[in-house]
């Protein structure tokens, strides 16, 4: 993707952390085969903050997202949701946690293709028995502009409409932290820049907090910070970053 950024930065962390990892320590494998891809992780994502997370290839910036999304488990240290310890969950716990607290962008979109904009957006609210708030509801589609294509099942999408569906569905959960894995990665470049507005929009107009992992520094840009990691290891930030800091910090890594 080589969208040009119209970046208009988020506003400065409240200090509040929405979530948050304290030594954080990830090994896969064991022996000499034994890959650490956390080496002691501390870091803070602010409430109300567009945070990207970049590094070379290995730098273990995908396996931080997981971690800190309960999508993978730790082998020491913890991840702290607001005030609850995730690495201290059942599995069952764990799993109420996602579905009620933490909202979810993939590169793929994950759409149901038999359901509609508005079937897929509700979905993860139904399988928790729960409803939409209308008012907010109403809100997200008019922030994401889908308002005229509830009714469309994916098919009948283009892919940055999917995407903003995925988006959507992420959001109407109100949760605590959306994560999003290279969302932009099966977009072409105008509908990638689209949807970085649209992030972008969520935290400036819905107070969402938003944590993306991504390899583009264009994309890195609509951020209004850049956590950057090496080795497994935190290697320093961006605030208020421009493709040009970002290519520049990634070259002082060696990427």
């Amino acid at each position: 993707m080589t969208t040009q950024s119209h970046a208009r930065h988020s506003p400065a962390p409240t200090g509040s952390a929405a979530i948050r990892a304290v030594g954080l320590v990830k090994v896969y494998g064991e022996g000499r085969t034994a890959v650490r891809a956390l080496d002691g992780i501390d870091v803070e994502f602010d409430a109300g903050e567009f945070t990207a997370i970049m590094g070379p290839s290995g730098s273990g910036k995908s396996t931080l997202m997981h971690c800190l999304a309960g999508l993978d488990t730790a082998t020491s240290g913890r991840v702290l949701l607001g005030d609850t310890d995730l690495t201290g969950l059942s599995d069952t716990a764990l799993t109420l946690v996602r579905r009620q607290r933490i909202g979810f962008v993939f590169q793929s979109f994950n759409l149901l293709p038999t359901l509609d904009a508005r079937a897929n957006i509700e979905l993860p609210l139904q399988l928790a028995g729960q409803s939409a708030d209308p008012v907010w509801f109403d809100h997200v589609v008019e922030v994401l502009g889908l308002g005229d294509r509830l009714t469309h099942r994916p098919s009948e999408l283009s892919g940055g409409q999917q995407q903003r569906v995925a988006v959507a569905r992420a959001l109407v959960s109100r949760p605590d932290v959306v994560f999003a894995d290279e969302p932009t990665g099966n977009l072409d470049s105008r509908s990638g820049a689209e949807l970085l507005s649209f992030l972008q929009a969520s935290v400036l107009e819905l107070g969402q907090t938003v944590v993306m992992v991504t390899h583009d520094p264009y994309a890195a840009a609509y951020a209004g910070r850049v956590v950057l990691l090496a080795d497994g290891r935190l290697a320093g930030q961006i605030t208020e970053p421009t493709a040009d800091s970002v290519l520049a910090g990634l070259r002082g890594l060696g990427a």
